[in-house]
């Protein structure tokens, strides 16, 4: 008997308001980096409610993973963008990013405050396997709906292994792109689909309400007065906003410099929020001296189990050398306003990136010399996504480095984790709320 979604109609337009709704919810629960981010928007999006086809779903993630900054971010602006035009790419970027920024705000003055609780490390140590167990989950879960090629779970796997040998991310992107383009010119019946249907989703049979039919928005045209426009747009508020500062402030002024710095990093920097932190790390510790290399440590931690994007760590960079420093007078005021000046230089050009782009990237979703690159750089992106889940796997299992016993309770609650997200289909709250608990409830009990 068929499946009962097989005749569903496509879903009804989606309104703005229903969208901001979402988009505040993701900002809220959207744990587990880049991977378990984008993983998580696929789901809701595309699978449980509908509304992008997986197609425009892939091409959009292509193409935000070839730009510099926070590729999570962007894909989040660009399905806005794509469903309700420029004010809908704003909200949905802006509220990705303001619940983490409040949050790292406040958790960033309690530090400052009371430094390392017991009962925040506590907290931490119970959140790190739920994190992990996320990544893990949302690596697979996009392997098995993207790879749907033999040579395309080779690519991933040369890319999982360029990644520990170092290879740079744009290296890995561009390498994949050639060889999809390739294959696509030499077998042009490449990808076949694995043939099992085994892990088949009946509900992707299901017309989406932005599918490949779909007559396209006129926001989503082409126009190169827009791409003009667009862009002198976002260069006038970067101008706009560093000037006002530097002239307030002066061109040597802590603000001045974050502004200049993390525009820099945002421009600069590809491969997503681990290739970014390393950079920032240097500058903020070495070069400028904002904070110690301890407690970029520990920021990182933090920005590892919050909501929004992993790059959000930059807010806890400004925070502390804004409360260092006792900005324009005051610690807790300079904290606040360094974290909101780094984080609008931070974001500030994916918006440009995703709203000015955006209809050029929509006018080649239907060039057939484009198919096989994409394909190959999703083959890319999900190697890297392997490496990540890597990195959070020995992070929480071996918190003293390898020379040390790893900590057995902590890979213990992993896989409760991940076995009750897979296999008992728990929400990612309920998940995280778990954790918690246990982390919480060891701490009484040691």
């Amino acid at each position: 008997m068929a499946h009962p979604l097989n005749t569903a109609q496509p879903p009804a337009p989606v309104s703005l308001a229903q969208a901001l709704k979402f988009w505040l919810w993701l900002g809220c629960v959207s744990f587990g980096g880049p991977a378990g981010q984008i993983a998580l928007m696929h789901e809701e999006l595309v699978v449980r409610r509908r509304w992008i086809s997986e197609k425009r779903y892939l091409h959009a993630l292509n193409y935000c993973m070839l730009l510099p900054g926070p590729e999570a971010q962007q894909l989040a602006t660009y399905m806005g963008w794509l469903m309700h035009g420029t004010r809908g790419g704003l909200a949905a970027g802006a509220l990705f990013v303001l619940p983490s920024l409040l949050l790292l705000i406040v958790l960033s003055w309690a530090y400052t405050a009371w430094g390392q609780h017991p009962w925040g490390q506590a907290l931490l140590w119970g959140l790190k396997p739920a994190v992990t167990a996320l990544v893990l989950q949302a690596t697979h879960r996009m392997a098995q709906r993207t790879l749907t090629g033999r040579w395309l779970w080779v690519l991933a796997a040369l890319s999982f292994v360029g990644t520990l040998w170092g290879l740079p991310f744009p290296v890995l992107i561009a390498g994949a792109a050639a060889v999809g383009f390739y294959l696509s010119r030499q077998r042009p019946e490449v990808p076949e689909p694995i043939p099992s249907t085994r892990h088949a989703r009946p509900s992707t049979e299901v017309p989406a309400w932005l599918d490949e039919q779909t007559a396209p928005a006129a926001h989503t045209h082409h126009r190169v007065q827009w791409l003009w426009r667009a862009l002198a747009v976002g260069l006038g508020l970067w101008a706009l906003s560093l000037g006002l500062i530097a002239a307030l402030l002066g061109v040597d002024h802590t603000l001045t410099h974050m502004g200049g710095f993390f525009t820099q990093a945002a421009l600069l920097t590809f491969g997503g929020a681990y290739a970014v932190l390393p950079y920032v790390t240097q500058a903020a510790v070495v070069q400028y001296g904002w904070l110690s290399a301890a407690q970029m440590m520990d920021g990182l931690a933090l920005g590892e189990t919050t909501p929004g994007p992993l790059i959000m760590v930059v807010a806890f960079v400004g925070f502390l050398g804004g409360h260092s420093q006792a900005l324009l007078g005051d610690p807790l005021l300079g904290g606040v306003v360094a974290a909101c000046v780094v984080t609008w230089f931070t974001f500030l050009p994916s918006f440009v990136f995703i709203l000015a782009g955006g209809p050029l990237v929509e006018s080649t979703r239907h060039m057939p010399s484009l198919t096989g690159p994409l394909q190959g750089i999703t083959a890319a992106v999900i190697g890297v996504m392997m490496h990540l889940a890597g990195v959070f796997a020995r992070q929480t299992w071996l918190p003293g480095g390898w020379h040390m016993l790893p900590d057995l309770s902590a890979i213990a609650l992993t896989f409760l984790a991940l076995g009750a997200l897979v296999w008992r289909g728990d929400s990612v709250l309920r998940v995280l709320c778990g954790c918690v608990l246990c982390g919480l409830l060891r701490h009484v009990l040691l």
